[in-house]
């Protein structure tokens, strides 16, 4: 048996409303939303997860239970958000957002976890940055169902347990290994999002374009999803800007080439690195010739904070091959000394 976790709270504290999200998007944000498949037919990409999925959403239907908790790990922009949609749609239940920075008090996580209704999903975004003490109140819940407040403090104190509905947690993390062990070991499905196809973005790319109402030819489709870093957000951002391109310097229709002079224009080149990239390379490659450069000075040289550049422009150049990480820093590669036009040195720390 887990052991008891008490929120406490005091003497005239109650339990904070229910967080709710605003419903009033931007244009931006509209078109966001709107491209987000609805059903687990309408995904695509990531086909073995989702057969994996499709099995446990349909014994859980048949059942009539709520499905187990599941946790969705992978890189920004894959579709973790859109699955969790996908889970509370597919079960016909309810569904409720929130994410681990929001969630700062235990009340504020009891005051979701009492608004919900029977075998409702609720959703967690990056989950790993759930406080310790919010995460504790997590596990019973999960496990047993039960919450246990404790009102006042001192010798007035009194404590109540509330019996919660069977509800299904669905989280979400770009860095599975900062989720606590217990906390992890209490999902029962956990789907790793891989970073998609070049077939998979186009596809992604046209059925955008259908929503969007744009005109857009094969070449085009493929150009996009070649740039978009195997990533649907950045294949959807990129066609949106290729859509304004035709739009205001082109006839409207993005054909293969109004989508490379669109994406050049905006900085993207052929192998979809954007301004930073580069600078990112022509630090390591140019004004350091080649020798390792360490993340604060990297990150000093092009103007960002060391967290973005070690998760948001990092990874890709290191799959790419354009980077690799050695103990004593960073070191650019042969390929990136090509992509940027320039002689590899005859001997650097990186060969």
């Amino acid at each position: 048996m887990s052991p008891r976790r008490d929120i406490v709270l005091g003497k005239n504290e109650e339990i904070a409303e229910p967080l709710v999200e605003p419903s009033v998007l931007g244009g931006e944000e509209r078109d966001d939303a709107s491209l987000r498949p609805k059903n687990l037919s309408e995904f695509v990409g990531q086909p073995e997860m989702i057969e994996h999925l499709d099995i446990v959403l349909e014994a859980a239907r048949q059942r009539g239970q709520a499905v187990d908790h599941l946790l969705f790990a992978g890189p920004p922009g894959l579709g973790k958000t859109s699955l969790a949609g996908i889970v509370a749609a597919e079960l016909g239940v309810g569904f409720r957002v929130t994410s681990g920075p929001v969630l700062a008090r235990p009340g504020d996580l009891a005051a979701l976890l009492t608004d919900l209704n029977d075998n409702d999903v609720l959703f967690i975004d990056e989950i790993h940055r759930l406080s310790r003490s919010v995460e504790e109140v997590l596990y019973p819940a999960m496990e047993d169902a039960k919450l246990d407040i404790v009102i006042g403090k001192g010798p007035s104190a009194r404590a109540i347990r509330l019996d919660l509905p069977r509800f299904t947690l669905v989280g979400a993390t770009t860095r599975i290994g900062l989720v606590a062990s217990p906390l992890r070991d209490r999902f029962g499905f956990v789907g790793r999002v891989e970073l998609y196809e070049p077939h998979e973005l186009k596809a992604i790319v046209q059925r955008s374009a259908g929503l969007l109402n744009v005109s857009i030819d094969d070449g085009g489709a493929q150009r996009i999803s070649e740039r978009s870093r195997g990533t649907p957000r950045i294949a959807n951002r990129l066609l949106r800007r290729v859509r304004d391109f035709v739009q205001v310097r082109g006839d409207g229709t993005i054909t293969e080439e109004s989508a490379n002079e669109g994406l050049a224009l905006f900085g993207v080149d052929e192998r979809g690195l954007d301004k930073v990239d580069r600078m990112i390379l022509e630090v390591l490659c140019v004004r350091f010739s080649g020798h390792p450069v360490g993340l604060s000075t990297l990150a000093q040289s092009v103007g960002e904070e060391p967290g973005t550049i070690e998760d948001a422009y990092e990874p890709f150049l290191v799959q790419q091959g354009f980077i690799r990480r050695t103990p004593r820093g960073r070191v650019g590669s042969v390929q990136a000394y090509e992509h940027l036009g320039l002689k590899t040195p005859l001997s650097s720390d990186q060969f």
